[in-house]
């Protein structure tokens, strides 16, 4: 997979579901004035912006192992302390913040446990149900795996499957957790603004689409169509999300 696309590439693939999934997501994490908080594995931020808006710049870091990602939010977001990390080594003394968010990062963890949250605490992930078929690419991997049977899909990542999340954070010695399932629906005008976007080379099924020959693309490409409406196109994305007290 690959996440070393620029900001806008990733915004555009994945930013139309991600961004209005965030105040669903910081909702669930009752996040409000006053409150010190992180997010984990921002990408170019969607949910740091959201958190912005909730307690102001200056009460916000975010960590993001890109290079261009972090440089955007930088841009995109002064007065945020953005530094550039994975998730797993967090550059933070424990118990500095009070709450810890990961929007749509857990599963591309190596080890999804969080660490820099204060006792008391909030630390709160979603993660789309890539497993259930219920995600903002359910469609596109359906097409994938009638043509080829043997690829590798994204529901055997961490997470993504119905009570996984709500493990980990008992693994992670988390208490008190709510879980729940996140819904957005977003709309597009035609097939062709649907389709776009997965040729921008961002994450597994971009990294897909740029793996295969023309001709095969374009098979894909007639696959999906045949699968979708020629337009408007709706997509109804759902994600699991969990919020646990340390």
């Amino acid at each position: 997979m690959s996440f070393e696309v620029t900001a806008d590439a990733y915004m555009r693939f994945m930013g139309q579901y991600s961004e209005p999934l965030a105040p669903r997501f910081a909702d669930l994490a009752g996040i409000h004035d006053g409150q010190r908080v992180l997010d984990v594995g921002c990408g170019p931020g969607a949910l740091t912006a959201e958190l912005v808006n909730r307690v102001g710049a200056a009460s916000v870091s975010a960590v993001e192992p890109s290079a261009s990602f972090a440089a955007a939010v930088r841009q995109r977001l002064p007065g945020v302390e953005v530094r550039e990390s994975a998730a797993e080594q967090l550059p933070f003394p424990d118990g500095t913040f009070d709450a810890a968010l990961a929007q749509l990062v857990i599963h591309f963890m190596a080890d999804p446990v969080h660490r820099v949250t204060r006792p008391g605490g909030t630390v709160a992930a979603c993660v789309w149900d890539h497993a259930g078929d219920r995600g903002p690419l359910a469609a596109f991997w359906s097409a994938v795996r009638e043509l080829d049977p043997a690829a590798e899909d994204e529901s055997g990542l961490a997470g993504v499957r119905e009570g996984h999340l709500a493990k980990l954070f008992s693994q992670a010695g988390l208490d008190r957790t709510s879980v729940t399932t996140l819904t957005v629906r977003i709309r597009h005008a035609s097939f062709d603004h649907w389709w776009q976007p997965f040729t921008l080379g961002v994450g597994p099924a971009g990294g897909y689409v740029a793996s295969l020959a023309p001709d095969r693309r374009a098979e894909l490409r007639e696959q999906c169509r045949r699968l979708l409406p020629a337009g408007p196109v709706e997509i109804t994305a759902a994600a699991w999300a969990v919020s646990g007290r340390t």
